[in-house]
């Protein structure tokens, strides 16, 4: 009777179970050993050797010469434990047997010691389909059974169990097969058929597969029915209701040369086929590609195709429509070439930036006076000498620098001539012992410094302002004091008769007054005010630079003039007291 291949290959110890050597090395070293759990929990993908992996445990745990990972296989308990018709081991499924009242006969049983092995194991698969109150009636017997009582559960779905399950077993997890065990697994199964294959048709039936290596067994042997004996990719592609391999290298030739019209015509060919598997496989065959290393597509390529598939199928899961899909997912392909990488964009951009920060005419200017070589001056031990005065105090740096001008040094000796003023100088003796501290330690503690005296510019046009000033106040004081005896001013209260002398600021004298006739104001009083003008154009001509010379000549003039004091003024004046009383003098 013809047996399927997956029962048929289906392992019968721990050496033959494919893809889950950690669960394989833990269960065995437990058996050798003899330390075996009460309970065992099974997860992982379906296919993947949860319950092949619990019959194994199983038979081993009933071996006549165990508990033993190397079960004997001639045994009677390990004949029946390969035919699954041995009567301590009670399997059930969850998925149908999932009420409390299940549970409860699977309690009385446990009740019960072993008919002919040494163990009674109960291999409890899908066990996350148990109701709550299942659950809850089998924790008790679960955590605490008999020395006799064997429990392996297996599952697809742990995070669906009771934390309270999960804590009184051992949990061993079993990882999805890799795509190159499952391969290799199918062709030495072929092998051993004497069936013809194809690689690629295996490499197909592992993809279907999904990790799954059951699926991928029975994926074979539904091939194998398919060809008629003759694995290969086109046909079994064609079972699988997949595009034909060759015909996806073609799409992505198509894109690569970022043919238009291609793309429509293979759209047409393709409409047959569902959009949502026409994508996984363009996924698989650019991962095939890029981990081959595939010199037709680049880095970026790869990213800009994943992104554009991804967004493909995010359409499909929305309910778009499959050939509209199809046909926007391979034209965004080819667009997704044109793009330009952000390394090259920001790269163009900063050469743009570049070239207009060349062609300006200022940076151009600029750019030549940058080519022009600064020439470099080699500092005198003078300038040292100055830059640590200026490190230790800058005023006294500043006030050196002002000050002095340096002459020479030699024989340890500093030469240098002081043309500042009195501030800078008194400064710069209060300082001498700084200066001469840093003098030492720029050139050696024999240093010593000669100066020469000379005042500057600046002191000589001080001292001589200074000069000129003084002889000029000297002189307006006389002028003043002279001016204040010329300044009359005469009133007569009776009358309401008035005479006024100005100062000696105004052009001339006026005195009006009808008790006195012209003949009385001589010729020489006529004289004294003609004096009087003249004194005032003198003053307003006066400038420092004649200063002395002038003022000399003037002073001169007014003591030749001021004899009408002891001749006909004294007359003139006598007459006008007897007339007007004393006259009072107003300052302006």
């Amino acid at each position: 009777m013809y047996q399927v291949l997956s029962l048929k290959y289906r392992p019968k110890n721990f050496n033959e179970l494919i893809g889950q050597e950690a669960v394989s090395r833990s269960l065995s070293n437990a058996l050798d050993s003899k330390r075996l759990a009460n309970a065992y929990l099974f997860s992982g993908l379906r296919g993947s050797g949860k319950t092949s992996s619990a019959r194994i445990l199983a038979k081993s745990m009933l071996c006549k010469n165990g508990p033993t990972s190397h079960p004997c296989e001639v045994c009677d308990s390990c004949k029946m434990a390969n035919e699954n018709a041995h009567i301590d081991i009670i399997e059930m499924d969850a998925a149908s047997r999932r009420k409390i009242d299940d549970i409860r006969e699977l309690i009385e049983r446990t009740k019960t010691y072993p008919s002919i092995s040494r163990y009674k194991v109960f291999i409890i698969d899908e066990v996350h389909m148990l109701t709550k109150e299942a659950f809850n009636a089998f924790l008790k017997t679960l955590e605490e059974p008999l020395e006799h009582i064997k429990f392996i559960l297996a599952t697809t779905d742990p995070l669906k169990l009771p934390a309270t399950i999960l804590s009184r077993t051992q949990h061993f997890r079993f990882k999805p097969i890799s795509q190159n065990l499952v391969i290799n697994h199918l062709a030495n199964i072929l092998n051993k058929e004497n069936i013809t294959f194809e690689d690629e048709a295996l490499k197909i039936i592992a993809r279907s597969g999904e990790g799954s290596l059951r699926d991928s067994i029975t994926l074979l042997d539904q091939s194998i029915s398919f060809t008629n004996g003759s694995v290969n990719a086109k046909e079994v592609a064609s079972m699988l209701g997949l595009v034909d391999p060759v015909k996806i290298d073609q799409i992505l030739n198509i894109v690569l040369k970022r043919d238009r019209e291609g793309v429509v015509s293979i759209l047409d060919e393709l409409s047959s086929y569902e959009a949502d598997s026409i994508i996984d496989q363009l996924t698989l065959n650019l991962k095939d590609k890029f981990l081959s290393k595939d010199p037709k597509f680049n880095v970026f390529m790869y990213e800009r195709f994943f992104r554009v598939l991804s967004e493909a199928k995010t359409m499909l899961n929305m309910g778009s429509d499959n050939g509209f899909t199809m046909a926007m997912t391979l034209f965004l392909m080819i667009e997704s070439m044109s793009l330009k990488s952000i390394d090259d964009v920001i790269s163009e951009i900063s050469n743009k930036e570049q070239n207009n920060i060349l062609k300006d005419p200022k940076n151009l200017e600029k750019d030549k006076k940058d080519s022009i070589p600064e020439i470099k001056t080699t500092k005198t031990p003078y300038d040292e000498y100055l830059a640590n005065i200026y490190d230790r105090n800058y005023e006294l740096g500043e006030c050196f620098k002002r000050s002095v001008k340096f002459n020479d040094f030699k024989d340890n000796i500093l030469f240098i001539t002081s043309f500042g003023d009195e501030v800078d100088s008194e400064f710069l003796r209060k300082s001498s012992k700084v200066i001469m501290e840093i003098l030492r330690k720029t050139f050696n503690k024999d240093s010593k410094i000669k100066i020469s005296k000379l005042e500057n510019e600046q002191s000589l046009q001080n001292k001589n302002s200074k000069t000129i000033n003084q002889s000029y106040n000297t002189n307006k004081t006389a002028i003043e004091n002279i001016s204040k005896d010329l300044s009359i001013e005469k009133e007569d209260n009776l009358n309401k008769n008035y005479y006024k002398t100005q100062d000696l600021e105004d052009k001339d004298l006026q005195i009006n007054d009808d008790g006195l006739s012209n003949s009385d104001l001589d010729d020489e009083f006529n004289k004294d005010l003609e004096s009087l003008k003249k004194f005032n154009d003198l003053k307003k001509n006066l400038s420092i630079d004649s200063l002395e010379e002038k003022n000399k000549s003037l002073l001169d003039e007014l003591k030749s003039s001021n004899n009408f004091k002891e001749s006909k003024e004294a007359r003139n004046l006598k007459e006008l007291t007897r007339l007007f009383g004393d006259p009072k003098v107003e300052e302006n």
